[in-house]
């Protein structure tokens, strides 16, 4: 004999709306709480919860809610993932000016991309884009666009697409996706990272926490370095440096050479307050060492005084281990790789010489 919760459980399918409506509401904190409910009969709730989101937009809140406490889990989010037509939805609606769960939409995707075999989905999808939009028909353009475009309910008054922020920074671990996010589109002329570049400084923190992972796996792309650092290409660094920044006072000839966005900042100007993200930044730089051509302009805009001010002016011991990772590169002596330990002019003479890898912190599964 079912038990109640299993029988609520089986209202969601009920014809009639008020009983859907009043058995998915109360049904959202146990999928957090109690997630086996959803898995039984194989997966028949999750289903129904898959219609659901083409529901009353109430009805669809809460059954994209309870989506994403769910894709967690390994079967879930493989069903999920795989489901070609349940993916067209989401695709469809999300991009739709008018949808109300827009952003519970994007936080779905964010979870839906840690399986990898949605990759090639997202690549190759293509759907006529909505005329507020004026986009690209690829997926991936049009979810860059909305996201750039979405920023503060500009485009749809219900949503702000932050999270696509960490949908881009999954995807950012494939080259494939690095590729195109380094390639000029022919629709708009644009280099689609660009377009994510000024979210460094965004007053969201999701936004920034994205946007800072995503320019950090791009940057795994180590033959595009030349066109990252170019100030008349994609010209990350300053993008990359002024978030870590704060109102320190540099010598003058120190800010004489730096990044002309870089200098005479105002007295207020304040270091991002994320410690995560700042360390981030800072792997993004240490990625940038890995050519010759990348330590030399980075010597060369003083960007050792500003990890200097960024060690002394951050108590966190993650940033500053970042900051003495980059400064054993920045300081070392190019002509003697050999002693390259020796005389290193490092904060406090770190020897860990460790590259980073892709970021963990965003293979996290968001739950509401």
């Amino acid at each position: 004999m079912p038990t109640e919760l299993e029988e609520l459980v089986g209202f969601i399918a009920n014809p009639n709306p008020q009983i859907r409506k009043l058995a998915i509401e109360n049904l959202v904190p146990y999928s957090t709480e109690q997630p086996d409910i959803f898995k039984a009969d194989q997966l028949t709730p999750i289903k129904n919860l898959k219609i659901l989101i083409r529901d009353h937009p109430k009805i669809s809140e809460h059954a994209v809610t309870i989506l994403i406490n769910l894709s967690g889990d390994s079967a879930i989010l493989e069903d999920l993932a795989t489901d070609d037509k349940f993916l067209e939805v989401i695709f469809q609606r999300i991009v739709n000016p008018e949808e109300p769960n827009a952003n519970l939409l994007a936080m779905l995707l964010a979870n839906l991309v840690k399986k990898d075999s949605l990759l090639q989905t997202i690549l190759e999808r293509k759907q006529p884009p909505p005329d507020a939009l004026s986009s690209d028909e690829a997926l991936l353009n049009q979810l860059m666009d909305l996201f750039v475009r979405g920023q503060d309910g500009s485009y749809n008054k219900h949503a702000d697409y932050d999270y696509l922020a960490y949908v881009f920074a999954d995807l950012a671990k494939h080259a494939p996706v690095r590729h195109h996010l380094l390639g000029t589109q022919p629709y708009d002329g644009v280099v689609p990272l660009s377009k994510l570049l000024v979210f460094t400084e965004h007053k969201s923190d999701v936004r920034r926490k994205g946007v800072a992972s995503t320019i950090k796996n791009v940057a795994f792309e180590v033959p595009s370095h030349p066109s990252l650092l170019a100030d008349d290409k994609v010209n990350i660094l300053p993008y990359v440096l002024l978030p870590i920044m704060g109102s320190e006072e540099y010598d003058v000839d120190e800010t004489m050479d730096m990044l002309p966005d870089l200098q005479l900042l105002p007295p207020d100007k304040t270091r991002d307050s994320d410690n995560t993200i700042i360390v981030t930044h800072l792997e993004t730089l240490m990625l940038l060492t890995t050519t010759r051509e990348g330590r030399d302009l980075m010597r060369e805009v003083k960007v050792y005084p500003i990890i200097r001010e960024t060690h002394a002016g951050v108590e966190d011991a993650d940033v500053r281990e970042a900051c003495d990772r980059l400064v054993q590169v920045l300081m070392r002596d190019e002509e003697d790789e050999a002693k390259a330990g020796e005389g290193v002019k490092g904060i406090h003479d770190a020897g860990d010489r460790e590259r980073v890898k892709e970021l963990d912190e965003d293979d996290e599964i968001i739950e509401v």
